[in-house]
């Protein structure tokens, strides 16, 4: 046993005087060769007890910053996984997982499409500076991914007296987040020679998209390991239920995880069975609401004064499809982004009350949709949020004379 504790304490302290050499400016090529020489696997807890042994001897949390990606890249593929706990689909580390794939899927096409845009002409860069833009506006969807480690994971590590890796890895989830936002802002203006986006690329397109990208391998080779032995399944119950709420990033789970021995009911039973909602002129159950906003023959989405996507129908014929990803989603991250300004204009016609409602039709497919968005206003003429209802109104520019005897279809 001691020589155990022995090996321990020896890999902390040669991996603690590594991760130093990082922060006096050493090279990161040279120190993973080093590393290589040193050490072979090394157990997660040690990198996070490390961590957390930095942080107390007072190495500034701005520096600390620093040093996240730098000790991140030299370790990456050196933590010792071969313990990992297994988990079932649908538990939370699951969906996180699942979330990191459809991450890693959209960075890298992020630096395929930068890429193809530096050898093109600069007079052809327009339409693909476009699309690149609106990949930016879905990678903005890993807030709801750290949203849900900050105020559902990360307590639970501070319950644990583990603070100081959580608080390092928020603060780079901040870093990212505003990196992200920079990215959609610059691509606002396409109008930009090669030279100009390649500047742009090198000084935050890139930056922002990899630091997406290393997140997945710090959650992956230290975080999820380490909050699956520290957490009990009831505080992964929790975790599963409160998830919605925040929603997800870019999967939409297919399977609701629950414990054998929770009898509390899933978010989907409890839909079906939630207390009666009491208005002025009636009352009905969830399940009831529920059902008849998916029974209307119209697509209903609800947008939030913060302009967040809060909720949609799911009828059986829906015309534009949604899943629950895009929950908690600012709206305007919905739309293309060539069609940004539009969707800016509505809501702040909406918030200053010049408008009440913007009506939109459009031929799809052969059939006639009207879209219109309603602003929802309380009695107080306070603004509330936007609806979006869409509707296939092909069948009624159709109809003739009349229909007075009952005639099912």
């Amino acid at each position: 046993m001691s020589e155990l504790i022995n090996n321990s304490r020896s890999r902390k302290e040669k991996l603690k005087e590594i991760l130093l050499q990082i922060h006096q400016g050493g090279s990161t090529e040279a120190v993973q060769h080093e590393l290589l020489l040193s050490l072979s696997q090394i157990p997660y807890g040690e990198v996070v007890e490390v961590e957390q042994e930095l942080i107390s001897e007072g190495l500034p949390e701005d520096e600390i910053l620093d040093l996240c990606d730098a000790h991140s890249s030299v370790l990456e593929g050196r933590v010792d996984l071969s313990a990992l706990k297994p988990v079932a689909e649908g538990h939370p580390v699951d969906v996180f997982r699942k979330e990191n794939e459809e991450i890693r899927k959209l960075t890298n096409s992020i630096f395929a499409l930068i890429s193809e845009i530096k050898f093109e002409p600069s007079e052809s860069i327009t339409n693909k500076l476009i699309k690149l833009r609106g990949l930016y506006n879905t990678l903005y969807d890993v807030d709801k991914h750290y949203q849900r480690k900050e105020y559902l994971l990360f307590p639970y590590l501070e319950k644990a007296e583990i603070t100081g890796p959580p608080k390092v890895m928020w603060g780079k989830h901040d870093e990212i987040r505003e990196m992200i936002k920079g990215s959609i802002e610059v691509l606002k203006t396409t109008e930009m020679t090669k030279e100009e986006f390649v500047a742009v690329a090198e000084l935050i397109l890139e930056i922002a998209a990899e630091g997406a990208k290393e997140m997945i391998t710090k959650e992956e080779e230290i975080l999820f390991p380490m909050t699956l032995d520290i957490l009990t399944e009831a505080d992964w119950f929790e975790i599963s239920k409160q998830s919605i709420e925040i929603g997800f990033c870019l999967y939409d789970p297919v399977v609701t995880w629950k414990p054998e021995w929770a009898e509390e009911p899933s978010i989907n039973e409890s839909q079906k069975s939630g207390s009666h909602i009491q208005l002025p002129s009636g009352s009905f159950s969830a399940e009831e609401i529920m059902t008849i906003l998916n029974t209307l023959p119209v697509d209903i989405t609800f947008v939030d004064k913060e302009d967040k996507v809060k909720y949609f129908s799911q009828s059986a014929e829906r015309i534009f499809q949604r899943n629950r990803a895009i929950l908690n989603r600012d709206v305007r991250h919905c739309h293309p982004p060539a069609s940004a300004h539009i969707v800016d204009k509505i809501i702040d016609d909406f918030k200053s009350g010049r408008q009440n409602s913007a009506p939109f039709w459009i031929n799809m497919g052969g059939k006639m949709i009207h879209i219109e968005y309603f602003a929802l206003r309380n009695d107080k003429g306070e603004y509330l949020g936007t609806l979006e209802v869409s509707h296939n109104i092909t069948p009624y520019r159709e109809l003739e004379g009349e229909q007075r005897i009952l005639s099912y279809k």
